[in-house]
């Protein structure tokens, strides 16, 4: 259903065959004490034991919902798996849990299964397993857990355990883990994940998700926090909005884009904590328009399972820790089957997205100045500032520190440095001291947003400073760079990667033209162009290497290159991309002036 194209995904029951599609073909793959998924020979940084727990345990984020809600769940297997797991004795046990374990992240699963539907999961177990996984469980009171999100996977492991009267609750760490949560919390419905710089989607699929858990579990006994936690969501749903699409598209940012529908179970856990942030029929059509994107999507294999990547199998952009276990947290997203049908979320019409009454959208806490023009057809998100130095996130600056990202376009990810084939530099000024390896913005050294244009100041190798101003210019959006250069280096600027399906057509159907100033490609997926407004720069179409892409495989990119001589460069282009050919068409001949550029610049360094 989910990656076929063929699904409707309008209603309660539409959704509720949905998580019985996904969950089917790991339940074929359970291994013979059934305590075990092992869904591919991929591996990830914790041990296979771990990987193949966090196979069985992710469909439970959609299966406890569904079971809540009465739909029908066969938890025969699962039991089984839960008695063989939990039993030091058995060859598939789970392990005992150590210090910031894998295992620690899975448990929260258990935890929402005991809390939500005790009866189908706790009852039917025999007294020595329910003590097993007792004390399975109540090691997360034990050891350290990440400082971040991760704290609520001991919360909401303890309230399974307070829900069945098991001996291992501990009240105490859980409180206390919340309070170290609420520490995160930023202002204006925004938290840190952590001491972490990033803000990305483990704000609303993992912060903002177990917050509003835990409010509608916890919240006779913990009001006042429940009450903080859904005050904050329904802050951040305004913000949050602008992420999506009309078409159901999120933005691609951040890591741990594999988790995929993820981005958009922020929506359900707003329905089942009832917090109308929007009307419900706006937070109906955000979470359904999102599920219906990812239905025609190729995401799954010939056997049904969720694969690695994003908007196809895709090994280059994961991460160390993904395993093919991994892609199920995506079913977060089923949380609100768990409400009757009569909530009004599934009782309203679906409606469109809030009405954006101002062309931008300015999120100084995601440093991002986001944007949706009519003409361009795709959200677009101008970023500063936010960066992530952590060496186990993979291809860091590329995730974080590109200057922009499209629903359309996405980003891309490097096959490797030597070449701007294998870089797939979009979205960047890659320089080079050899004009063969190339280097990309990762990390800022200051970074500022004044009204509605980003700065930045970055060095990418040495000898190299470069200062940044990013403005929107709907439908276009401008880069302005100050580079000043100790030695000979050398320059690509990438504009947005376009899809060339067509190319190899008998008959092609895409177009491409460079020429000293300007680039662009034109195919049915829609145009890329980027444009020189100093006019010192030469165009030229790159092909970037396959799969570089996070939505599409095979790339060409418009890109503009110069070579600089030791002192003070000022570069500056206008970058232009839509989903329409015909209308890119109609804009290309009309870009910003230089003139106009400048003043915009010059105002901003004034202030």
């Amino acid at each position: 259903m989910i990656g076929s194209g063929r699904a409707r995904l309008e209603t309660r029951d539409d959704l509720q065959r949905a998580v019985g599609a996904l969950a089917a073909p790991v339940r074929e793959r359970l291994s013979p004490g059934g305590a075990l998924a092992r869904l591919g020979a991929t591996g990830a940084l914790f041990a296979d034991t771990a990987a193949g727990l966090e196979g069985w345990a992710r469909p439970l984020w959609g299966l406890v919902p569904l079971a809540a809600g009465g739909g029908e769940v066969d938890w025969a297997p699962y039991l089984r798996g839960l008695r063989n797991g939990v039993d030091p004795d058995h060859e598939e046990y789970w392990g005992t849990a150590g210090q910031v374990d894998q295992r620690l992240v899975e448990m929260a699963a258990l935890g929402l299964a005991l809390a939500m539907v005790p009866e189908q999961v706790w009852e039917p177990l025999d007294a020595v397993t329910r003590a097993r996984l007792d004390r399975w469980l109540s090691r997360i009171n034990e050891v350290d857990v990440a400082d971040n999100n991760w704290h609520f996977f001991r919360v909401l492991v303890n309230e399974g355990l307070g829900r069945v009267g098991a001996p291992g609750h501990d009240p105490e760490a859980a409180a206390k883990s919340l309070d170290r949560l609420e520490e995160f919390s930023l202002g204006d419905g925004w938290y840190s994940d952590g001491e972490a710089p990033q803000r990305d989607y483990y704000v609303p699929f993992a912060m903002h998700f177990y917050g509003l858990v835990y409010a509608r579990l916890a919240g006779d006994r913990d009001p006042g926090r429940a009450a903080r936690f859904r005050e904050r969501a329904a802050l951040f749903a305004r913000d949050f909005a602008h992420w999506f699409d009309d078409d159901g598209a999120a933005l691609p940012y951040g890591r741990s884009l594999t988790y995929r529908f993820a981005q958009g179970a922020f929506w359900g856990a707003l329905a089942f904590a009832d917090v109308e942030a929007l009307p419900w029929g706006q937070v109906k059509g955000l979470a359904l328009r999102h599920l219906r994107w990812w239905a025609g999507q190729p995401v799954t294999d010939h056997s049904g399972l969720l694969t690695i990547g994003y908007a196809y199998p895709n090994l280059l952009m994961a991460e160390d820790y993904n395993s093919p276990g991994s892609p199920y947290w995506a079913l977060k997203f089923f949380l609100p089957l768990a409400l009757p049908e009569s909530h009004p979320f599934w009782q309203a019409e679906e409606a469109p997205a809030p009405e954006r009454t101002d062309a931008v959208s300015v999120q100084p806490h995601a440093g991002m100045v986001i944007s949706r023009d009519p003409a361009a057809g795709h959200v677009v998100a101008l970023a500063g500032g936010q960066q992530n130095t952590q060496p186990w996130v993979r291809n860091a600056g590329d995730k974080y520190a590109k200057f922009a990202y499209s629903t359309a376009f996405g980003f891309s990810v490097p096959a490797g440095r030597r070449g701007l084939e294998q870089t797939a530099a979009d979205s960047m000024l890659a320089l080079s001291d050899d004009d063969t390896h190339w280097r990309v913005r990762e990390t800022c050294e200051e970074h500022g947003l004044h009204g509605e244009v980003l700065w930045s100041r970055w060095r990418p190798l040495p000898g190299a400073e470069v200062e940044t101003w990013l403005l929107p210019w709907g439908p276009w959006h401008v880069r302005v760079h100050r580079l000043v250069a100790e030695r000979e280096l050398y320059s690509a600027e990438g504009g947005w990667a376009l899809d060339r399906t067509g190319d190899d057509l008998a008959a092609p159907v895409g177009r491409q033209e460079a020429a000293p100033g300007w680039a662009f490609a034109r195919y049915p997926a829609g145009g890329s162009g980027v444009r020189d407004l100093y006019g010192a720069r030469t165009g030229e179409v790159v092909r970037p290497c396959a799969n570089t892409n996070v939505l599409r495989p095979r790339t060409l990119l418009p890109t503009l290159r110069a070579r600089h001589e030791p002192g003070e460069h000022w570069l500056a282009c206008a970058v232009l991309g839509t989903r329409d050919g015909a209308a890119f068409t109609e804009v290309w001949s009309l870009p910003p002036t230089a003139g106009e550029v400048r003043a915009a610049v010059a105002s901003v360094r004034r202030d």
